[in-house]
């Protein structure tokens, strides 16, 4: 047999693998990449194209940024448009914390961050621009800020430049859905 049995145990929807066979892509990675091609998210009013989406479980899912503030900076939302934090379920919030968890250690390893700047703009108030709830996780390095609370004016900045742009309609100048893509391929490998 070409392949040798492999222990794999279920994580969410996706298959983890407790070892490789030189370098041949584990099959659950079509399977779940195949899955999430065929299922539909929104962020809001908004459709997300699912190349986008790089991790989902029945209640959560994690995209990459369309303007990230640094690499990595992505989103971990619950796949039910709610508005407001207070209104997810027990279930919903549970999951989608768990979620970030998860994301969020795989994401520091991998750009060798040194911590996690993880928040929610819950509310116009407080700077969310799309109305759905999302938890914004950003892989942080020393020095990446001049003052470790800028993160906070750059995210601030960052929405309202988004919301500028959704308001009017105007052409983006935002990445493409092809480089947001090949960043979604590299993260859903992450979950193997």
């Amino acid at each position: 047999m070409l392949l040798s049995t492999v222990a794999s145990s279920v994580v969410g929807c996706f298959i983890t693998r407790s070892s490789r066979v030189r370098g041949i892509p584990d099959p659950s990675f079509f399977a779940t990449s195949t899955k999430m091609a065929l299922e539909q998210f929104t962020f809001g009013p908004y459709k997300i194209d699912s190349r986008e989406v790089f991790y989902s479980t029945h209640l959560s899912y994690a995209l990459v940024n369309l303007r990230p503030v640094v690499p990595g900076h992505v989103l971990v939302c619950p796949r039910r448009e709610v508005k407001r934090f207070v209104d997810l379920t027990t279930d919903e919030t549970s999951d989608l914390w768990i979620a970030a968890q998860k994301v969020g250690s795989r994401l520091e390893t991998y750009h060798k961050a040194s911590s996690l700047t993880l928040t929610i703009q819950d509310g116009p108030q407080a700077g969310q621009t799309v109305p759905h709830v999302h938890i914004h996780i950003i892989p942080r390095k020393g020095g990446d800020f001049e003052e470790n609370d800028e993160i906070y004016d750059a995210l601030d900045e960052k929405e309202k430049e988004l919301k500028q742009k959704l308001d009017l309609d105007k052409d983006r100048k935002d990445r493409s859905l092809d480089e947001m893509a090949q960043e979604a391929e590299e993260y859903r490998k992450l979950f193997l």
